[in-house]
């Protein structure tokens, strides 16, 4: 079953037999495409192009048929998007929805993770309720690194007043069993967003801000590939950090950004 394709098209509001149409198949092949069957190349090409979803995302096993022995890192990168505005948002949704061992956040603001989210904070609970390790780990505002950040993008404090604002939206996760929020103090050369072994990476330009950087989507492979040192180097920025404590900082119980 592609449930990744049954879902993009019941968001889309699309039927098979309307996705056949465009792909000039019949609707029965449509029904095969839900059934797990991986289309030809052009049907997959058509297919992702009308969804507006990446052709990776639908089907991801034929990255791996498809890629040349000894690839190495080719097979890690799923996808790659222009910038961090264009992933589409069913992608984190359906990558947030679709973890089953454990979610991990880095970034300084994080403030659209939850802006295109209002239920960000519900939804991770409920992963970790069925037994996700969550860990979120964002800038601390008082820290040296928000600081020469916020100078780097012209923004100043804003970058601080930013990452207080987005830490309102995790204040109800601190109570719940297998999450913890976090505050770095360290240069931060990439975002990072990994479910199990998916791993979105936002690299950071000087003076732009990580919306405008591009993005890139990972697949764990083997030890000794990309996704591997990302996830090091989360662990290495996550064990410096120290636990947020909303109380003793005088971070609000409610904001906007």
């Amino acid at each position: 079953m592609n449930e990744r394709l049954h879902s993009v098209l019941a968001q889309r509001g699309i039927s098979p037999e309307s996705l056949a149409e465009v792909c000039e198949v019949d609707a029965k092949t449509v029904g095969r495409w839900l059934g797990g069957r991986v289309p030809h190349p052009r049907h997959r090409f058509r297919a992702a192009q009308h969804l507006r979803v990446e052709e990776t995302f639908l089907w991801p096993a034929a990255q791996c048929r498809t890629s040349q022995p000894g690839a190495g890192l080719g097979i890690e990168l799923v996808g790659t998007y222009q910038n961090r505005a264009s992933v589409p948002r069913d992608i984190w949704l359906s990558l947030l929805q679709g973890a089953r061992e454990q979610i991990d956040v880095l970034v300084f603001s994080g403030t659209f993770f939850a802006q295109s989210n209002p239920h960000v904070a519900k939804m991770l609970a409920e992963r970790a309720a069925a037994g996700v390790r969550v860990r979120l780990c964002f800038g601390d505002p008082k820290g040296q690194a928000v600081a020469i950040r916020g100078r780097e993008e012209g923004i100043g404090d804003t970058l601080a007043a930013k990452i207080r604002a987005s830490l309102t939206y995790y204040r109800p996760l601190l109570p719940e069993a297998g999450c913890e929020v976090r505050l770095h103090d360290t240069t931060l050369y990439s975002s990072l967003f990994r479910y199990d072994d998916n791993l979105l990476v936002n690299p950071h330009i000087w003076g732009q801000p990580a919306s405008s950087n591009p993005l890139l989507h990972l697949r764990k492979a083997d030890a000794n590939g990309w996704f591997n040192n990302y996830a090091q180097s989360f662990d290495a920025v996550w064990a410096a950090a120290r636990p947020w404590t909303p109380d003793t900082e005088g971070i609000a119980a409610h904001g906007q950004d």
